[in-house]
């Protein structure tokens, strides 16, 4: 069997029921906490709890809002109805106290760290309190509330749970502009009282992670940073002269330990302070896992990153996984990923990047939408529409320059967005319109080598009007730093994908394509198969090869999500 590290856990309710008695010796030995059964007690205890529920839920009397030991409960909206559907039976108490289940829900909800989460959004120190009160007494009727409490608290953990590793945390919509959350949803009370009928809690909140592979490498990551953390972390490297292949440092020592623990340099290797061959191809490693220059120099650069603390980065894989839960479960076998903060394209087959490239995303003031699309066309020497919001703010200001500016740029005018709109003189044209919010002339750059689309675009119709595309400027993609754009995403090998693209149809070879493209004329190609494409934004994943790669955070997005997490959860 595989582990949970390496893909995606077992089916839902799947695998072999053991009796009682054997899950609670094992879950008290294996996670080593104390018993949670609080009480031996005679029977009629369900009946009792049941009432108390009844009272205080009782279906017209039960307020929108509820409390419980001064908790407010989340899943207020459905907490009712899970009560009102088992006829107010309890879900955690039986007449021996407190069931096996509520162990395995307080099993999970101790461990929800590993999940870049924090057990105290599920109530667990007010439930440990109660558990520890109730351990303590005798006379359990006395004291029946504390078991009421106890249960409504276990229930609602469970529903805010299941609900953050189902749809994450946070909704991106809320603190993000141009970005597409993935509504997924859940039958949250009947999963759980499935869950409750078939002894299969932890399972069932398994399966509500993302089932990504990535999800779950991030995850053994964190546990493994948070590892480090726990020894102390790393160093601080002082500061001073660039260190390089031959160079004799005192300050190499603490370069070398630095890179044992994140796993670029083998732990036998010898210390000293000698910057040798092995020690450059980990600086290499290091640089390329953070997007920095790759020359094997620890500069200024390299060495402000060496002093990141190990939190920052644990701070940021958990970001990262709370992105991933904003994810549909569904990638598809083969899709388009692009990456806005490392300015990458990957075609993914296989959970494998079969093609790659560089591309330039939107600069911070015009940034790139987060969201999916199927790519279903491409077109070969396409002209441009210029978008209106673009006419006024970069086209115009060159035409008061230069009255003759689009000619000189193959920019020709038509009365509207229509397809068969006619042409009209650009020395007619009301420019004053513009600042009115009532031009609705068109403004189409013809296809030529100057075309901000260059020689190929790739459409996947969506609502921000952002493709794939050629560029005429190709001394960006030398930049380390590639966010130019005004949103649209510009790719470096267009006709590498183009040929990877229609690699079903032999007739679209390579050199078709650049013949194509040399003849300057239009054409509109349809695939014989649409593709997802994936325009996500990760400053942490893990990559092929098991090894972590951090980005910086282009559109200072992370400090905006990390507030968020922090944030008391919503009602739901």
């Amino acid at each position: 069997m595989k582990r949970e590290s390496e893909g995606r856990p077992a089916p839902l309710f799947e695998g072999i029921m053991f009796k009682r008695s054997v899950i609670i010796t094992i879950l008290m030995a294996v996670l080593l906490i104390p018993p949670c059964h609080v009480v031996a007690v005679e029977s009629g205890l369900t009946a009792i709890v049941a009432d108390h529920l009844r009272e205080r839920i009782l279906p017209g009397c039960a307020p929108s809002k509820i409390f419980c030991r001064q908790e407010f409960l989340c899943g207020s909206s459905i907490l009712p109805r899970f009560y009102t559907e088992r006829n107010f039976r309890p879900g955690w108490i039986d007449d021996t106290g407190l069931s096996f289940q509520a162990e395995s829900l307080i099993n999970m909800i101790r461990e929800a760290h590993l999940e870049g989460l924090s057990p105290k959004d599920y109530h667990l120190a007010a439930i440990l309190s109660l558990v520890n009160r109730l351990r303590m007494i005798e006379n359990w009727r006395a004291h029946s509330e504390f078991f009421v409490d106890l249960d409504m608290l276990l229930t609602d953990a469970f529903f805010i749970y299941t609900t953050h590793l189902l749809t994450g945390r946070v909704d991106p919509e809320t603190i993000h502009t141009k970005w597409i959350a993935y509504a997924r949803d859940a039958d949250l009370v009947q999963f759980l009282t499935t869950a409750l009928a078939t002894h299969s809690i932890e399972s069932t909140l398994k399966y509500f992670r993302p089932p990504h592979t990535g999800y779950y490498k991030l995850r053994t990551t964190l546990k493994r940073y948070r590892d480090i953390a726990s020894r102390g972390g790393w160093q601080p490297l002082p500061t001073g002269r660039k260190m390089r292949g031959g160079t004799v440092d005192k300050r190499i020592n603490i370069v070398r330990h630095h890179l044992v623990l994140t796993g670029d340099l083998s732990p036998v290797y010898r210390t000293g302070n000698l910057f040798d061959g092995p020690l450059e191809d980990a600086v290499l490693r290091y640089q390329k896992r953070h997007g920095l220059v790759v020359d094997g120099v620890v500069g200024p650069a390299t060495l402000a990153r060496l002093n990141v603390p190990v939190d920052e980065w644990i701070l940021k894989i958990i970001l990262n996984l709370e992105r991933w839960r904003w994810l549909p479960h569904d990638l598809e076998r083969s899709y388009i990923n692009v990456n806005i903060a490392d300015f990458r394209l990957d075609v993914i087959e296989r959970e494998r990047s079969a093609l790659n490239m560089k591309v330039v995303v939107g600069s911070n003031y015009r940034r790139t939408p987060v969201f999916s699309g199927t790519m279903n066309y491409l077109v070969i020497n396409p002209y441009w529409n210029i978008p209106t919001k673009l006419v006024k703010k970069d086209i115009y200001p060159r035409v008061r320059k230069d009255r003759h500016y689009l000619n000189k740029k193959n920019i020709r005018v038509f009365e509207n967005w229509n397809e068969d709109a006619p042409e009209v003189d650009p020395e007619h044209i009301d420019w004053s319109r513009l600042e009115r919010g009532t031009f609705y002339y068109k403004l189409r750059q013809d296809s030529s080598p100057m075309n901000p689309l260059g020689r190929i675009k790739f459409m996947f119709p969506n609502k921000f009007a952002v493709y794939l595309h050629d560029t005429p400027h190709k001394r960006l993609f030398n930049m380390s730093n590639r966010g130019f754009s005004a949103g649209c995403i510009r790719i470096e090998n267009p006709v590498g994908l183009a040929t990877y693209l229609l690699h079903d149809h032999s007739e679209w070879t390579h050199e078709r394509i650049e013949d194509i493209i040399e003849s300057g004329e239009r054409h509109v190609v349809h695939f014989p198969r649409e593709l997802p494409v994936h325009v996500l934004y990760w400053t942490a994943w893990v990559d092929h090869d098991g090894m972590i790669n951090f980005r910086d955070d282009i559109y200072e997005r992370d400090e905006t999500l990390s507030d968020a997490l922090n944030e008391t959860p919503p009602a739901q």
